[in-house]
């Protein structure tokens, strides 16, 4: 029989099991509130950032035709164009930074399917090809790396690679080669860029070579020119892939970028 003391008991158990759980709905509907706010902040923030790097490619491009409209000596100055060229390309390398930074999808929603890699670096090179106009790069692709397979989500893969083949345009000059090739380890299936631009200033370098890259010895970069944030953008998106990227460089020979993935993400080759 349920005496005076039971009932008591179970009243009190079944009113903190109800406190509990409306402490629970209401730490629930604030850790929802608070994601929400946090996209819309992130949605705001990137909105943002694309209209700055719309503001930026403005003046760049002025300074940019204005730096090919000036006569090829000048008095005063010979040096002055070059300057003014210099000016202009780093405000659109921030330009296209910001946008990156922007517009990049998450590497969070990564959707994997079997990705034939030829298709997408022809998307990154004509992506990064049109951002040159009117400059021009040779882009030499080892036909073995196009025919092989990955599984990975192709849209972050192509956005990585962009921005890597972008960094070796920027420190490279109208008509260089950029050359793309693979190298397969142990562990790891890698996509080498290799251009033959102005290489790193020497304060990014480290002393030491890269530990296992083959060729002669790029130290490995530490920092970069810039914000960079392209760069940044692709290491997450590798790292989602179970990657990552490494750069190596010789100030005046120029510089290699390794987009390293997993060899188990390597699937058979066409």
């Amino acid at each position: 029989m349920w005496t005076e003391s039971n009932l008591a008991v179970a009243v009190t158990f079944t009113l903190a099991l109800v406190a509990l759980a409306i402490r629970t709905r209401r730490a629930l509907r604030s850790a929802r509130d608070r994601v929400a706010s946090a996209e819309r902040l992130a949605a705001a923030r990137g909105r943002c950032l694309s209209l700055a790097a719309q503001e930026l490619r403005g003046p760049g491009l002025a300074l940019m035709a204005q730096a090919s409209d000036a006569p090829a000596d000048t008095t005063l100055n010979p040096r002055a164009d070059n300057q003014t060229e210099a000016v202009a390309q780093q405000l659109l390398r921030l330009a296209d930074d910001l946008a990156d930074f922007a517009t990049e999808p998450s590497p969070r929603a990564l959707h994997e399917t079997a990705a034939l890699l030829g298709p997408v670096i022809d998307a990154a090179v004509a992506s990064v090809s049109a951002q040159l106009r009117p400059g021009l790069r040779h882009w030499n692709i080892e036909p073995e790396l196009r025919r092989l397979r990955v599984r990975a989500d192709s849209r972050a893969l192509e956005g990585a690679l962009a921005a890597l083949l972008r960094r070796a345009a920027r420190h490279s000059r109208d008509g260089d080669v950029v050359a793309l090739r693979h190298m397969l380890g142990s562990e790891t299936v890698a996509i080498v860029v290799e251009d033959e631009g102005d290489g790193l200033p020497a304060q990014d370098l480290v002393t030491e070579a890269a530990s296992g890259a083959p060729g002669m010895g790029f130290g490995t970069a530490n920092g970069t020119r810039g914000l960079d944030l392209g760069l940044t953008l692709a290491r997450s998106l590798a790292a989602a892939h179970g990657g990552e990227i490494r750069l190596e460089s010789a100030p005046g020979i120029g510089a290699r970028a390794w987009l390293t993935l997993p060899r188990s993400r390597l699937l058979d080759a066409t």
